[in-house]
């Protein structure tokens, strides 16, 4: 089976992230969903870096508000693709400090990085990756965008009636 990990640093980050698990689970892949804080339990986070592929995880999506050490973090420990989402979290300088915290990595140790609150796009590029090794998940990204295309064509149609 296909996983991606899907991780956040609090629960208050669940409402972005469940777009992620959303498409995740859309294009049929499986998901590991935890919470794993940079700040509060970085023995949890050694671990789950560190492990994460043993158990079958092909990807990682983490998302984080305020500092946003999260991603990068587990990004330094893991083998794994990381894909980061920053979060527009209450204790976020307007989201900013979250977006330069996962973009704004050092050389060596790279992280992926959407838009804010962007977590169902950080699910497609995931299913993406997998999909590139993957002809049965690849097709259904030909299919997701065929479909993003059609409702395009159609939406301009009904403006010209």
């Amino acid at each position: 089976m296909n996983k991606v990990a899907v991780v956040m640093g609090s629960t208050s980050d669940l409402p972005v992230m469940q777009d992620a698990i959303d498409i995740l689970k859309e294009f049929g892949l499986e998901v590991e969903v935890d919470i794993v804080s940079a700040h509060r339990t970085p023995e949890k986070l050694f671990d789950f870096s560190k492990n994460a592929h043993t158990r079958g995880i092909q990807a990682i999506i983490a998302g984080a508000g305020g500092a946003a050490h999260l991603p990068g973090m587990v990004a330094s420990m893991s083998p794994l693709p990381v894909i980061g989402v920053p979060v527009k979290s209450s204790n976020s300088i307007d989201g900013w400090d979250s977006v330069l915290s996962i973009l704004q990595m050092p050389g060596g140790v790279p992280v992926a990085t959407v838009a804010l609150n962007g977590a169902k796009n950080a699910g497609i590029l995931a299913a993406q990756i997998i999909g590139a090794s993957n002809g049965e998940i690849l097709q259904k990204i030909i299919d997701y965008k065929e479909g993003l295309k059609t409702k395009v064509i159609e939406g301009a149609k009904s403006l010209n009636q």
